[in-house]
């Protein structure tokens, strides 16, 4: 049992570990040697992390990408023969191959002899392509650019990684580099394009806090704990309470024995619920995953009917019954007593409670999945820490038992009302469904509408107005009940603005996008008034997709990046680069109470060319405009894949929102930012673009 619960806890440390940052184990380091006054040796190094390792420059036929050094010709030198290796690749066998590979460990350092050619100042250019590997897994092949200043008979090298190589490295080189290795730089796009180009400068910016990370996984554990508390109050859980502890209270040799017991039960459901999270963990780490999670119809459909079902059973239709052989059987061994036997009566729990808490299960688990890869194991930490302390605390502790509220009708009241809240909760998938294929059924003033009788319904149903089947008979409202019906009235009395446009931004999250609202008031007199004056207001042209997507707050912009990036190169403008998704609630929260701040929206509307992309989108684009992808060979032919494969490609994240402050030729202007709503912190993002993309133009860059 300790190895079982050994085995769990290192388990989490790998998992958050690895979902906390992005792999770079290789890097790289570009300095030169004057070899005499016309010769000059181009020094590559990399930097392998240990258990990783790099190809080397002759890989056989069917072999991985080998690594590959490009430098561009000019006429201002010339190469003296090949890249050398300065270090003799091992040749060992590579299982993912099957074959024999040279293979760079520790460190790999190649050699590029030129001669120059002239006096004068000049600029030699290049990249890296490579490919690396564990004993576990591969990354996608990945570029770096460098950039060789040659002045005065003395090359220096400037490049996104390590320091100048007039210097020798300091620790705050080390600092430095480790900092830009943070930042994601441009892989090769998918698709040969003179409009796309890859980054031709990556700036070295400090990474912004952004809510996506450490404060996000505290909101959502809190919300997974709040789960966990409501679990207990279900029929399935709460009568369970006093035959838990008395299991506890017999055939124990004496006090410690039964604590010890106790808190091995505690552990083991905590260990049970948090195994479910690491695995859908373990499922979700790859980049579409989440993608297809959230947006795809047939899951989303699944889950609409399967919430349908779970509201329905709350409320009294029939019962969610699990095979009582599971729970049989884990009975029978948890009869055995002892620490095995603490074990499976956690096991029991869990089983004969799932009937009641499937829902709230499995509405964490679904949010959680299109998150973080730790996300889903924190959501079971989380709601199981709820759902085991009071347990254990009652198992060592069973005289507070008599303190305890007795069973009766309220827990069914207490089912029924989470069946409320699960029907009104299920409306989500259809919605995502909805937007993401266009349908154009549940707009948001439907969906308001929707909710708002739902929470009025139950606002009489906690005033006893309606009765289900297995409800008591109610003679008098007590004080929380009451309490709880002022709170769904007054929840509906704040959600009926939005049927006539009103924005509800605590709420934007779980809504359609403002734009789906057929009957806005607000657009309505925005459209009927002036216009913003501005002479950006015109766009170089009409938008593709713009009858099937918009931007919120009235914005004009692009949802096609060739497209946008012209009209910024055309307009001289720089470009905000939004990733964002139907399904993505963090975006819609975004868009809601940050970009409709008023010093945000006149920077996006006065000083930027806007280029939303959305990675769910499932719209599929004529043949042409297909792409095979360099990450994982497959052909791209949505608009939702073909955006995420170049988020992924050229910013090595494929979270949203994430937001790209960049010029038409795509260098970057401030450090990218995700999910933070601040919005003082947010237009200064903003205004840090702008100024940058002057000084930039001012000095012809």
């Amino acid at each position: 049992m300790q190895k079982f619960i050994l085995s769990i806890a290192i388990s989490l440390l790998l998992v958050g570990g690895l979902a906390s940052q992005i792999l770079e184990p290789v890097k790289w380091q570009f300095t030169q040697e004057k070899a005499d006054d016309n010769e000059i040796h181009l020094i590559i190094t990399a930097a392998i992390d240990d258990n990783w390792y790099l190809y080397g420059q002759e890989i056989p036929e069917g072999g991985p990408i080998p690594t590959s050094i490009l430098i561009d010709e000019s006429e201002y030198f010339e190469f003296l023969g090949p890249v050398e290796d300065l270090i003799e690749p091992e040749i060992k066998f590579d299982p993912f191959f099957s074959m024999d590979l040279p293979l760079f460990s520790n460190e790999a350092r190649f050699r590029q002899r030129v001669r120059v050619l002239t006096d004068n100042e000049f600029v030699i250019t290049g990249f890296v392509e490579f490919m690396s590997c564990d004993d576990e897994r591969c990354l996608p092949p990945q570029e770096r650019e460098f950039k060789f200043i040659i002045k005065e008979g003395e090359a220096i090298a400037e490049t996104a990684h390590g320091p100048s190589p007039a210097e020798p490295a300091t620790p705050a080189d080390e600092a430095d580099e480790a900092e830009a290795a943070a930042i994601p730089e441009a892989a090769p796009d998918a698709e040969p394009d003179d409009t796309v180009e890859p980054f031709r400068e990556t700036m070295t910016f400090q990474p912004e806090e952004t809510e996506t990370g450490t404060g996000s996984l505290w909101i959502f554990f809190f919300i997974a704990l709040a789960g966990g508390l409501a679990g207990l109050l279900t029929p399935c859980v709460f009568p369970m309470i006093p035959m838990t502890v008395s299991f506890f209270m017999q055939k124990q040799s004496g006090r410690l024995n039964a604590i010890i017991n106790a808190l091995v039960f505690g552990i083991s459901i905590i260990a049970v619920y948090t195994s479910l999270g690491l695995l859908v963990s373990l499922t979700s780490v790859g980049a579409g995953f989440a993608n297809q999670l959230s947006s795809h119809w047939l899951p989303n459909i699944i889950f609409f009917l399967l919430f349908i079902a779970f509201a329905a059973s709350f409320f009294g239709l029939f019962e969610i019954v699990l095979p009582g052989s599971l729970a049989t059987k884990a009975d029978r061994k948890a009869e055995s007593g002892g620490y095995l036997g603490s074990f499976f009566m956690a096991l029991t729990l869990v089983i004969v409670s799932l009937s009641c808490v499937g829902p709230i299960v499995g509405a964490l688990l679904v949010e959680a999945a299109t998150g973080a890869g730790v996300k889903p194991v924190i959501g079971m930490l989380g709601f199981s820490l709820a759902f085991a302390v009071p347990f254990t605390l009652l198992a060592i502790f069973p005289s507070w038992l008599d303190k305890l509220p007795k069973s009766g009708g309220w827990l069914n009241s207490v089912k029924v009302v989470l069946g409320f809240i699960v029907l009104a909760f299920s409306l989500r998938f259809l919605m995502v469904v909805d937007q993401t294929y266009h349908w154009g059924i549940l707009t948001r003033d439907l969906y308001l509408a929707l909710w708002i009788v739902i929470f009025t319904l139950l606002g009489f149903y906690l005033l006893g107005k309606l009765r289900f089947a297995h409800d008591s008979e109610i003679r008098h409202i007590s004080v929380p009940r009451l309490f709880l019906a002022i709170a769904s009235f007054a929840f509906v009395v704040y959600m009926i603005p939005g049927l006539f446009g009103a924005p509800l931004k605590p709420l934007a999250s779980l809504l359609p996008p403002q734009q789906s609202h057929s009957f806005d008031v607000g657009a309505m007199i925005r459209e009927s008034g002036p216009g913003p004056g501005t002479v950006y207001d015109e766009l170089c042209e009409e938008p593709r997709f713009a009858d099937l997507l918009t931007l919120p707050h009235g914005l004009r912009g692009y949802f096609d990046l060739e497209q946008g990036l012209e009209c910024a190169r055309e307009q001289n403008r720089p470009v905000f680069l939004s990733f964002t998704g139907h399904s993505c609630s963090n975006c819609k929260e975004m868009e809601a109470r940050v970009w409709s701040d008023r010093r945000v929206l006149q920077h996006l509307r006065d000083d930027y060319v806007i280029i939303s992309l959305y990675v769910d989108d499932r719209t599929r684009l004529p043949e042409d405009e297909w792409i095979t992808s360099e990450i994982d060979g497959r052909v791209k032919s949505t608009i939702g894949s073909k955006n995420l494969d170049y988020q992924i490609s050229s910013f090595n994240t494929n979270t949203q929102p994430y937001y790209v402050l960049m010029d038409a030729s795509g260098n970057l202007l401030a450090p990218p930012r995700g999910y933070n709503l601040n919005t003082d912190a947010f237009a200064g993002f903003l205004t840090e673009g702008i100024e940058n993309f002057n000084q930039r133009t001012v000095s012809g860059n």
